[in-house]
């Protein structure tokens, strides 16, 4: 007998530019339509960095409805927009907002959400196509391109620039955590970060073993990760290391079926216990046994 759909929860979000502004207002339209939870952020809408919105898409279950009262509520860009909105559909989450046409789990709203994604694509050819122009003509007047402070190296725009740098790439990881870090966590220190950036990768992510370790240390040092992440994984004889991988590629995605596990375990290459270079679901099956009986997943 099939299992009931997930019971519905309405989640509502609301932001604000600024400490002194109040989400009042949002806060009684989202209670109007029947939020049960409501998550208040105080921020700008073009910042990247959004702790609140980024624990409530960690932490959202399937079957679950994101709401806003607009679309500027939420997301900076269209493509930013489009961008949660793909990661709540990973985990079989919705979104609404309600004076806008989108709701994703109506038929309506999909279609809706198909033509922003085409207004997303033609924002981005105009911001590139401008921003070609600009250069071509900035080059064409015989200007040198910089700002004259970085031009001379001086010290307090190098800081500033630095400074800034850093800001966006951790804006750019705390926003993407909720992908990856839920396998960094489960997998690491067990395994080696080879590993883990195989499973993240055989999951449709693209990492590298440095870039991933460069993105877990920093969540570290900001502390928003445990700092036992970076220690060195322990050396495994292969058996037990194949029991440990499929469990993390189990654990890192609980609707993957055995299939679906060998399948990701081949694009790895990773080869079977007796060499092999195909798994079967049985033989998936068999290592996952063994962890349960050892408490591992």
């Amino acid at each position: 007998m099939p299992s009931p759909p997930p019971k519905q929860r309405l989640i509502g979000y609301a932001r604000v530019s600024t400490d002194e502004q109040l989400t009042d207002a949002q806060m009684i339209e989202l209670k109007a339509v029947g939020c049960s939870v409501i998550h208040q952020e105080h921020g700008s809408g073009a910042s990247r960095a959004r702790p609140v919105l980024a624990r409530l898409l960690r932490e959202i279950r399937p079957g679950d409805v994101l709401v806003v009262v607009r679309l500027d509520r939420l997301a900076r860009s269209v493509s930013h927009l489009l961008e949660v909105i793909e990661g709540l559909e990973r985990k079989r989450a919705h979104f609404k907002s309600i004076r806008d046409p989108i709701d994703t789990s109506t038929p309506q709203g999909m279609f809706s959400l198909q033509v922003l994604g085409a207004v997303a694509q033609l924002e981005r050819s105009l911001i590139s196509e401008r921003t070609k122009a600009g250069l071509r003509a900035a080059k064409a007047r015989g200007k040198i391109l910089g700002s004259r402070a970085m031009k001379e190296r001086r010290p307090e725009s190098i800081r500033k620039l630095s400074l800034s740098r850093r800001k966006a790439y951790l804006d750019d990881i705390i926003e993407t955590a909720d992908r990856w870090m839920p396998t960094v966590r489960r997998m690491r220190p067990a395994h080696t970060w080879g590993d883990v950036t195989r499973v993240l990768n055989g999951s449709g992510q693209e990492w590298t073993v440095e870039r991933l370790r460069r993105a877990v240390g920093k969540m570290v040092s900001e502390r928003m990760a445990d700092a036992s992440l970076l220690k060195r994984s322990p050396p495994r004889a292969q058996q037990e290391r194949l029991m440990t991988l499929v469990a993390g590629i189990a654990m890192a995605d609980p609707n993957l079926s055995l299939r679906g596990i060998a399948a990701q375990l081949e694009r790895m290459r990773e080869r079977t216990p007796r060499g092999g270079t195909q798994w079967s679901a049985s033989s998936v099956k068999q290592q996952l046994d063994r962890a349960r009986q050892l408490g591992l997943h």
